[in-house]
């Protein structure tokens, strides 16, 4: 009896150990993974407008600044106090400057890395919830393979490490069920995001809370749950007290209401929109978004799971809140992909476990023909940019066929309900995604205006560092004034007009029928060619044109 039961214990035992090393296998795995998808040529194009511009600059200040100004606390944009957000992710790209020089590579890096660390930490998230394996790795391929993670998890923003520490948050909740040390792990988490984006912790640490007040309410009467919370918290509590030390009104005015709250019932900077602004944006979430949406509905069925829970309440709250906040951003929509992602991995689980399920046969058909009638699209995009685009890419054709040979032979495993559908679509996702990050293709919003970084390097050139310079361009471009160094205000044509004839010390940066329009005697000017349509000129000196080509040649 002895002998029999030691040989059982020795069979447990082995069967654990293997267990373990394919857990730390996969987890590898995936981290691998990540780290590919998210940082292969970070610096195959340049930054984009707005947060990518102000991000680095801000950081650059950090780095730039004399010892013991304490910049890393009291962050600054062209020399005045930046209040718009926490300087977390800035401090940690001005590391990354001073370990590798400032580019592109090192300001995008931090957050890369955080989004690849994200993936497996997406992975335990979905192990405490689902307590099996096959359903925490498919939800976690779903969120590894999701384009707009993809894409803004590798620029220099902050909504990446914000994906990644809430993440971090649900995975410290759900640990904290059953041990109490995890509690801390919330806080830090909440820290982690306020020291990040300001108020969006208290709307994820609000999920959070509804979570556990459902879930599991008697940790609200655990004196060790609000003691490692609040031991947890006492970093972001430490920052937001030291800046209202400091800046005094300012803090409250700018950061807190201005630049915060006020995003709530204005739209700030014009970026407003209609209240179903983010369902169109869901789109950006297919091909999963044909999965996830039956996911919400068997959550909604199954409510008295974690799983379920969790899911509803933070696809639920998140998305009514940013549909009736004034101000509307295309990435403010985000973090609902992880929950989202949660809700597809189930959804496909319960499908590749009971094929034959009376409810689920009719399933397999609708999502073939959608996945068919997606690849018909994807294939059609390719063949038109590849081939009829006003600017042609045998690039893009081939990453909209890879797309569309991918849902196309996945529709038609679905449609035979043949249960390698899935790992067809995750594999051909992701090399489809690793196709398009290492073309110059993945930000595509580049195109919205004229290049920066040639008209950059005219300016770094051309225009001394105390004399100022203004635009014809409508409104300020972060990426410009961080690759020239200097900022680039716009102005109107009736001011353009005064600083030409009361300024001869000022730079202007005009387009072609702006300078057509302006009433300038060239021959008491100088005359700098920037890219098609643009125009560098000063009123000093003599007329001198300088070919485009110099500049562009050097500007990628």
């Amino acid at each position: 009896m002895d002998r029999q039961t030691f040989a059982g214990d020795g069979s447990t035992n082995r069967i654990r150990n293997h267990n373990t090393w394919i857990e730390r296998l996969i987890v590898i795995a995936l981290l691998l993974a990540g780290v590919l998808l998210f940082t292969i040529n970070l610096g195959n194009v340049p930054l984009r407008d707005w947060d990518e511009g102000t991000v680095a600059q801000v950081a650059r200040e950090i780095v730039q600044a004399s010892a013991g100004s304490n910049r890393w606390l009291f962050p600054t944009l062209w020399g005045e106090p930046y209040l718009n957000k926490p300087p977390l992710v800035h401090d940690l790209i001005a590391i990354s400057y001073q370990a590798g020089g400032v580019n592109e590579i090192t300001a995008r890096l931090p957050g890369a890395l955080l989004m690849a660390v994200s993936v497996p930490l997406f992975y335990g998230l979905g192990k405490e919830l689902f307590l099996t394996r096959q359903p925490a790795l498919i939800a976690t391929l779903i969120y590894l393979t999701t384009l707009p993670l993809v894409r803004h998890g590798r620029l220099a923003m902050l909504d990446g490490p914000v994906i990644c520490f809430t993440i971090l948050l649900g995975w410290s909740a759900l640990r904290s069920r059953r041990d109490l040390r995890w509690c801390f792990g919330i806080g830090l988490s909440l820290s982690l995001i306020g020291l990040t984006k300001g108020i969006m912790a208290i709307l994820l640490g609000g999920i959070v809370f509804a979570f556990l007040a459902w879930n599991t309410p008697r940790l609200f009467r655990s004196f060790y749950f609000w003691g490692g919370l609040i031991l947890g918290c006492l970093p972001v509590f430490g920052w937001y007290g030291w800046q209202w030390y400091h800046y005094q009104q300012q803090f409250l005015e700018t950061a807190i209401v201005s630049q915060s709250f006020s995003r709530l019932w204005r739209a700030v900077d014009d970026n407003s929109g209609p209240p179903w602004f983010y369902l169109l944006h869901l789109l950006h979430f297919l091909p999963w978004l044909i999965f996830s949406l039956y996911g919400l509905h068997l959550a909604w069925k199954n409510q008295i799971w974690s799983w379920a829970k969790l899911v509803l309440l933070w696809s639920s709250i998140y998305f009514i809140v940013i549909s009736v906040m004034s101000t509307k951003l295309p990435w403010y929509i985000l973090p609902i992909y992880p929950a989202l992602a949660l809700a597809a991995g189930v959804m496909v689980t319960e499908i590749l476990r009971y094929p034959s399920q009376f409810s689920y046969r009719w399933y397999w058909g609708m999502w073939g023909i959608l996945s068919i009638l997606l690849a018909g699209v994807a294939g059609g995009a390719g063949i038109y940019y590849g081939f009829f685009a006003a600017n042609p890419s045998k690039e893009l054709a081939i990453i909209g066929l890879a797309v569309a040979l991918t849902t196309g032979v996945s529709g038609g495993l679905l449609l035979r309900r043949d249960r390698q559908f899935i790992n067809i679509l995750t594999w051909g996702m992701y090399v489809s995604l690793l196709m398009l990050v290492s073309s110059p293709y993945w930000l595509w919003e580049l195109n919205e205006a004229y290049p920066v970084k040639p008209v950059a390097m005219l300016i770094q050139d051309q225009v001394p560092e105390s004399a100022s310079i203004y635009t014809s361009f409508p409104y300020e471009r972060p990426s410009l004034n961080f690759y020239a160094e200097k900022r680039v205000i716009p102005a109107t044509q009736e001011e353009l007009q005064t600083y030409w004839e009361r300024n001869p010390s000022a730079y202007l940066l005009v387009d072609t029928k702006t300078l057509q329009q302006l009433a300038i005697d060239e021959s008491s000017g100088r005359r700098y060619q920037a890219p098609p349509n643009w125009h560098l000129i000063s009123p000093k000196n003599n007329i001198a044109i300088l070919e485009f080509m110099r500049y562009s040649n050097n500007s990628e």
